[in-house]
């Protein structure tokens, strides 16, 4: 079934927000490895896996309803941080805009009346709260750990070992 240009442009912007998550986890990988914090360093390159499957997933019910995905310019990220919990504060923020995004497509989902986009957007809509508390407990536990190294490097590598 073909789908409603406004909500497939919106799904495409959503392609090239996924992409560009991808990249802000890339980056926070590189900088919590240079940090010497290589299990947050392993989880923030996982994030940043999991974001291109998500790109994807949005891209092949695009293909199946007979749009061809077409990634948009995505920006280098531009982020200053100095420790984990700048690292995560910054994790947690992209992931509120993204649920913003995410949102905003339900409502366009909803207008639309394209019932067929529904089960992906619910999809995408609950995995949004999933990955705003999960981050949001990480950061929770650097914030107790504050500037106990052997706090900080228990976390480490829990995370390191997701």
């Amino acid at each position: 079934m073909a789908i409603n240009e406004r909500l497939a442009n919106a799904i495409n912007n959503q392609v090239t927000a996924e992409v560009e998550a991808s990249l802000v986890y890339l980056q926070l990988s590189y900088l919590l490895d240079d940090m010497g914090l290589t299990g947050m360093r392993d989880w923030m390159k996982a994030q940043s896996e999991e974001e291109l499957e998500h790109a994807e997933k949005f891209s092949q019910h695009l293909l199946a309803r007979g749009y061809v995905p077409q990634i948009g310019d995505v920006a280098p990220p531009k982020l200053d941080i100095a420790t984990a919990v700048d690292a995560f504060e910054a994790s947690l923020a992209h992931e509120q805009k993204v649920s913003g995004l995410i949102r905003e497509l339900a409502a366009i989902q909803d207008a639309e009346k394209d019932y067929d986009s529904r089960a992906l957007i619910n999809w995408f809509l609950e995995e949004q709260v999933e990955e705003e508390a999960t981050v949001g407990e990480i950061l929770d536990r650097l914030r107790i750990a504050g500037d106990s190294g052997s706090g900080l490097l228990r976390i480490d590598s829990e995370l390191g070992s997701r």
